[in-house]
């Protein structure tokens, strides 16, 4: 039996970041279509980040 080919469609993604593509290319670097600046801004925003989330010294900062 002929094995089944895999539909290529995009996944789904944040609204934000509609149309991010990343690759690796042969010689092992990341590719993006956006850029890192924009990257670490929505990540910023929308991910927590768990090694300072028990951190003492930060939470006095935010008050």
């Amino acid at each position: 039996m002929a094995k089944k080919k895999k539909e290529e469609k995009d996944p789904s993604v944040h609204d934000e970041l509609e149309g991010f593509n990343i690759n690796i290319n042969e010689f092992g670097q990341i590719v993006t279509n956006f850029e890192v600046d924009k990257l670490n801004d929505f990540l910023d925003e929308n991910v927590e980040d768990k090694k300072l989330r028990d951190r003492d010294d930060l939470k006095r900062e935010e008050e």
